[in-house]
């Protein structure tokens, strides 16, 4: 076994890896980036080592300097994590170049299974049944074009390279075609280098099942059961689960004995996971991928093994721990995937700081894998996930009810997640009964992105009670107890003891008006009242009986911004003030397309002058590795264009400068 190893990534998998290590014993070292040197994983590691600059392409994607740090600090392996090096052949024999044992497969396995359209045909070879499709190595348009007519639409455009959902479209029609080729062909350079394509037959109602196997050098290889994965958006998975729901156990063998005989067929060492789509009892090989995938704990935690620590024992040139026959299965868990995101804005990344970070407590039903704590910022250079959480239990019904209570528990305030989403798909009744296939989020859009309606009055006096105790916490009140400042009371000379408070929700003016009472306060919220009486507050936590009942909330208040964290809601509120409304309005600028974040202009389409209709694309920027399209808001005129292909934006950045049709 080793003594040290250098940990060649960062957040959530990197600090996951060294937990493993360090309870082994092994000590670890970090890389990091400029942005990264007080992250999580700097702060877990005996060593670290900086790497270069923020964008990942000039640090945590630069081999030589991981090599060269792993040489200095003397690591004897390298673990890849996910992303980043974790599929690149070149690492991979790089590290064997050096004396360094790269913690995956052999760099021949990563080739033969990083090509999509490669591993298809070896797996046709070994009669690994295939979506129809076009796997071949000709990639000019009119060929692909071609294939796609003959194989009939829809058709599904993939990158050959890489995964997660990049370089991937759904054409269902050859007029859409073009545009999604040259559309995915950008977005797989950027991603993965290899701007490669193949065509598969798109299936209208598949679920994604993926097995997860495990190899050693000596020629042993056993598979460690499913996973169901058909929660995607974007073709990103969102909620994943172990083991599949109702899936005959003749196909479970069958596709377990595939996978591994997947990976044997190229030498396989290390994890890896063996993914495929299923429909009408059918299963199809999509891909391989050659690395420990995200969703690696909820096989964790329906077999109780520990999967790092498996890949650190073969890595080290042992046997695998167990055999086929030994290894069991027990209850039900699922991940769901916390990530600062917009789900109303098409699932935007969201960047900021977690002024505010709350999670479930952690027991032997709810596990916690994060890379972030309270007051660490997501920023555009990574991925914007914040946490794993992942649930257990006896059975499929308890696992989702230990979910829907610790995604209502999961509190996080400076930045917009996905948390309220996860919860609504937790409470579907569709997703309950486990009527689910790829098309889950698309078909019931509509009930997963409610509107969320008016903020409640209890969150407002929730919000009013924040405010008041703060009040009663400034200096001049807190520090002289003799000030008449210091008083709470509301106290007014010939007027009632009230006072009011102006909140915006959304766009409508919500006035909190508050009276004072000896035991409490009345609040008139509009046309509502709310009796609060003993109120009660530890940290950001406000327990109070409201209206005769006793609840609690979180509030965090920042600046004017004010969130109220009840009963798995995160309602926002904004605190009326002129200067900051003066503020906004002159920060107002009409007639402009503004970066949706920050990130990389990667494409122009107009000029100056053009006439432009409503929806046409004119701009893509790319950011955190996706591509998000700026459309002509209506018919018109394009003004101005204020930045060139290749240039970097931030985010609100004007892009171009549009006059509508009808103000011309």
């Amino acid at each position: 076994m080793f003594d040290k190893i250098l940990v060649a990534n960062r957040g959530e998998i990197a600090c996951r890896v060294m937990r493993t290590a360090k309870r082994l014993g092994i000590r670890t070292v970090a890389v990091y980036s400029e942005a990264d040197a007080n992250a999580m994983h700097v702060a877990m590691a005996d060593e670290a080592v900086l790497i270069g600059p923020a964008p990942a392409g000039e640090s945590y994607l630069r081999a030589e300097r991981i090599i060269e740090a792993a040489k200095r600090t003397g690591a004897q392996a390298v673990h890849p994590g996910y992303g980043f090096l974790s599929e690149n052949a070149d690492f991979a024999e790089a590290c064997a170049k050096n004396g360094i044992v790269f913690m995956g497969p052999p760099a021949d396995a990563i080739r033969a299974m990083g090509s999509k359209a490669e591993s298809k045909r070896l797996m046709d070879a070994a009669g690994v049944p295939l979506v129809p499709g076009y796997h071949g190595q000709g990639q000019d348009e009119a060929e692909l074009v071609a294939a796609a007519n003959k194989m009939g639409y829809p058709v599904l455009v993939k990158a050959s390279a890489g995964g997660g959902g990049k370089g991937m479209r759904v054409v269902t029609a050859e007029s859409e075609l073009l545009d999604a080729i040259r559309g995915a062909k950008r977005e797989a350079k950027a991603a993965f280098g290899d701007d490669s394509l193949l065509l598969e037959r798109y299936l209208d109602h598949p679920r994604h099942v993926e097995i997860q196997v495990f190899c050693d050098a000596l020629g042993n290889g056993v598979y460690l059961f499913e996973r169901d994965c058909s929660i995607q958006r974007r073709h990103q998975k969102v909620i994943e689960e172990a083991p599949a729901p109702m899936l005959a156990d003749e196909i479970r063998q069958a596709m377990g004995e595939a996978a591994v005989a997947a990976a044997k067929a190229v030498n396989y060492v290390g994890a890896g996971t063996v993914e495929f789509l299923y429909q009408d009892g059918q299963f199809y090989f999509i891909e391989m991928n050659t690395r420990l995938q995200v969703e690696h704990p909820v096989t964790e935690m329906i077999t109780g093994q520990d999967l790092v620590e498996w890949q650190l024992l073969v890595a080290s040139g042992r046997p695998l721990p167990l055999g086929q026959h030994e290894l069991v299965r027990k209850g039900h868990a699922f991940e769901a995937r916390i990530y600062a995101e917009d789900a109303d804005r098409d699932f935007l990344p969201a960047t900021g700081t977690l002024v505010h970070l709350a999670p479930p407590a952690e027991n032997q039903h709810v596990r916690v894998d994060t890379g972030v704590r309270q007051g660490d910022s997501v920023t555009a250079y990574y991925d914007p996930m914040i946490a794993k959480l992942i649930v257990w239990d006896e059975d499929r019904d308890r696992a989702l009810r230990r979910l829907r209570r610790a995604l209502a528990d999961y509190h996080i305030a400076g930045m917009t997640t996905n948390v309220g989403f996860l919860s609504a798909i937790a409470g579907h009744p569709a997703f309950a009964a486990f009527q689910v296939d790829t098309g889950f989020i698309g078909r019931h859009r509509d009930d997963l992105m409610k509107p969320t309606g008016a903020v409640p009055d209890n969150a407002l006096a929730f919000a009013a009670a924040a405010l008041l105790m703060d009040r009663a916490q400034q200096p001049g009140r807190r520090d002289d107890p003799h000030s008449p400042w210091r008083l709470t009371n509301g106290w007014r000379m010939n007027d009632d003891n009230h006072h009011d408070f102006r909140l915006i929700d959304g766009e409508t003016l919500r006035l909190t008006s508050v009276h004072f009472r000896a035991n409490g306060w009345d609040m008139e919220i509009g046309d509502g009242r709310c009796v609060v009486r003993g109120a009660s507050r530890s940290g950001r936590v406000i327990t109070a009986e409201i209206n005769g009942e006793r609840k609690s909330a979180t509030v965090v208040i920042q600046g004017f911004d004010i969130t109220v964290l009840e009963a798995g809601h995160a309602w926002k509120l904004k605190l009326d003030d002129p200067s900051a409304k003066a503020a906004d309005q002159d920060a107002e600028v009409g007639g402009s397309l503004a970066a949706p974040m920050t990130g990389t202009l990667v494409q122009v389409l107009v000029n100056a002058g053009d006439k432009v209709e409503k929806g046409q694309v004119l701009v893509v920027v790319e950011a955190m590795k996706m591509e998000h399209a700026i459309k002509a808001p209506a018919d018109g005129v394009v003004k101005e264009v204020l930045f060139a292909a290749g240039d970097p934006v931030t985010d609100g950045a004007q892009l171009v400068t549009f006059e509508a049709a009808d103000a011309a």
